[in-house]
């Protein structure tokens, strides 16, 4: 007898409040359904009616969400020693499409769950729930809200500063360094200067940037200023709240991002990893690869997390003729993260190659007749194998 003619096949929609649990046997019976709260004093009341339904088989679980609504279940029954798989969402779609006549509703996304659960048991991902990966993903996502909510705004900066300022860009090296944002908080406009000498204001400037503002570039500012001419505007004191309201929004966005990244600073380390020992890693490159991968055993070797990255090439074919193709799946951001640092690795900075021995690898896919793309490729690749015998071995980088 066949094992999989011994397990209950359970596939659980998960929502925010409730979730709901189909079961089927391995010919796809129902067995019984359950919607139960999504909360853990729920969830002993849950299993029980599982091994009720269940009866002699073994019950095995598939989750859609095991990061997000559905993790607080996944870490319960894993912690009950049972099986749960990690359904792909593209997986239920495609069995959901499959049916003669299409329809959503919870049940029947359950059942889908359940039905990609019984045909694709060994191909699915264990929902690998341990808590520091968890967290390392959690914190990268904070820092990237941040980080986008603070790009937007200084965007947003731009527009009013160039209305009160049209020669702004040459005030400052950096838009958000710390002697900019007290210059656009204290002068919004150029009202707010009169009679302001440059002696002073360089004084002023000095004291916020560490003496990095000299009398000398307080005077061209000023000069600038007056060169532009007269930039007073109707409803100027509404004009000037909007740009001390965004400064004062894009200083704590800055303050938040420098919080998170302590926080990634101290937990990076019980993972055990090493990534930041390779030249072009840095914490947040090291923070997203990691929270991307999570436990590196889920990965046999190499050649698969190579396919999870999306970086190994897909092969179409059809009557014996075909060819192997750029692959547009896989893990997307993990993808784009290996892109940019082969990226930063082949770059030249005065004549001299930041990494050498990629650099050399590079130029000589490139003489072999492959495109730069296709050699840019050939470096993710690469850095797939370096990148895992790290993680494997929990060891630095070695030239």
């Amino acid at each position: 007898m066949r094992i999989i003619q011994h397990q209950a096949y359970c596939g659980i929609d998960t929502h925010k409040h409730t979730h709901t649990a189909k079961v089927v046997d391995c010919w796809l019976n129902p067995l019984g359904e359950i919607t139960f709260e999504n909360r853990p004093g729920k969830f002993d009341s849950f299993l029980k009616k599982i091994k009720i339904i269940s009866g002699s088989l073994i019950p095995i679980f598939g989750l859609e969400d095991t990061k997000g609504y559905g993790r607080n279940l996944a870490v319960y029954l894993t912690g009950h020693k049972f099986i749960v798989k990690q359904v792909n969402p593209a997986y239920t779609s495609t069995a959901r499409r499959s049916a003669p006549t299409v329809y959503k509703d919870d049940s029947y996304d359950a059942f889908c769950i359940a039905k990609t659960l019984r045909d694709m048991n060994k191909q699915l991902p264990d929902a690998n729930q341990e808590d520091i990966f968890w967290t390392v993903r959690q914190l990268v996502k904070r820092r990237d809200t941040l980080a986008n909510s603070a790009k937007m705004l200084q965007n947003q900066l731009h527009v009013q500063l160039v209305s009160h300022y049209p020669s702004y860009k040459q005030f400052f090296t950096l838009l958000t360094c710390t002697t900019a944002l007290y210059f656009w908080e204290k002068y919004p406009s150029p009202k707010h200067l009169t009679g302001i000498a440059p002696e002073q204001l360089g004084k002023e400037l000095r004291q916020i940037g560490r003496n990095a503002c000299s009398t000398r570039k307080a005077q061209q500012i000023l000069s600038l200023i007056e060169a532009d001419g007269e930039q007073q505007k109707a409803y100027q004191s509404e004009r000037d709240f909007v740009v001390q309201s965004m400064v004062k929004e894009i200083r704590y966005k800055c303050e938040a991002i420098k919080e998170v990244e302590q926080q990634l600073q101290h937990i990076l380390p019980h993972t055990g990893y090493q990534l930041e020992t390779m030249p072009g890693i840095n914490l947040i490159t090291a923070s997203r690869i990691i929270s991307e991968i999570g436990d590196i055993h889920r990965f046999s070797n190499a050649d698969k997390l190579a396919r999870f990255a999306g970086i190994a090439p897909v092969h179409f074919s059809s009557a014996g003729k075909g060819k192997e193709q750029r692959s547009k799946q896989g893990n997307r951001v993990l993808n784009s993260t290996l892109y940019f640092l082969a990226v930063q690795l082949l770059s030249v900075r005065g004549g001299k190659a930041r990494n050498p021995a990629f650099h050399e690898y590079f130029e000589r896919k490139v003489k072999e007749g492959k495109k730069k793309s296709q050699a840019i490729i050939c470096i993710q690749r690469r850095l797939i194998n370096i990148i895992y015998g790290m993680m494997k071995n929990k060891t630095a980088y070695k030239l």
